[in-house]
């Protein structure tokens, strides 16, 4: 008896190993890691991120100009070193201390005898000088004092107060005159009268013992106050000349009255 021979199926053959598959495998998860690794150095340091694209972008340049390819054990040799040294760089930047925030300006003087005192508001017309009218009579005297500072006055005080007897700020102008100026900060209808510079001047010469006498105010002055003034050899500042007074040093008042010596 004869029998049908049985045919046997062939065996299906497995997938032959790809060892360029896998380098090109390990690459990609090598160029992941190291991506991974640089993300928080880029996140912390903005300028890592624009030289990495520029050392990717030689890297593909430089690839593209070779014209043999490159076998694939060399292909994870290289994605090995790749990995390895952008792990040290990334590990040297953290490790690496954040640059010191810069030392601010410090601020400038606002106190009454800084210079931000007489520069910090504009009286109207006369632009850079402070608004006399926004201060208090003790402000006002502390600015006055200020100017005084400002000009070269030496051993500068403000002594205005109860028993001043008229005597608001003293002090030593830059050629040694022993300076008393009496500060009236009043307002545009209020003048400077005559009774204020009889009791101010029954007192700037004897008892202050001034070489230069000065009334310095925001207002204006009567015209007998002013003849009394001239009379009593007492230097009348009004609102006019004490904003030129403030924008320009050179007219420091008390040069009138020690005959230009100390202009």
């Amino acid at each position: 008896m004869t029998m049908s021979e049985r045919r046997t199926r062939p065996l299906s053959r497995g997938r032959r190993f790809d060892l360029r598959a896998t380098a090109m495998s390990f690459a990609l998860i090598a160029a992941g890691l190291a991506v991974r690794a640089l993300a928080g150095v880029v996140q912390r340091r903005p300028v890592w991120g624009v030289v990495l694209l520029c050392v990717a972008v030689a890297a593909v340049l430089a690839h593209g100009r070779r014209r043999r390819r490159l076998s694939a054990a060399r292909i994870a040799r290289r994605a090995g070193e790749a990995l390895e040294q952008a792990t040290t760089t990334a590990l040297d930047a953290l490790d690496a201390p954040a640059p010191a925030p810069a030392p601010s300006a410090p601020a400038a003087p606002t106190g009454p005898y800084g210079e931000g005192a007489l520069h910090t508001a504009d009286a109207p017309g006369v632009p850079g000088v402070l608004d006399y009218d926004a201060l208090s009579p003790e402000e006002f005297e502390e600015a006055i004092a200020a100017l005084c500072v400002r000009d070269g006055c030496s051993d500068v005080r403000v002594v205005g107060g109860a028993g001043d007897l008229g005597a608001d700020v003293v002090g030593l102008s830059p050629g040694g005159h022993r300076l008393v100026i009496q500060c009236k900060r009043y307002g545009d209808d209020n003048k400077v009268g005559s009774q204020d510079l009889q009791r101010f001047g029954g007192t700037c010469f004897t008892v202050h013992e001034a070489d230069v006498a000065l009334v310095v105010t925001t207002s204006d002055f009567t015209a007998p106050a002013r003849e009394y003034a001239e009379q009593c050899g007492i230097t009348c500042v009004d609102r006019g000349g004490l904003l030129a007074w403030s924008a320009d040093p050179a007219r420091r008042p008390w040069a009138a009255g020690t005959g230009g010596a100390d202009a």
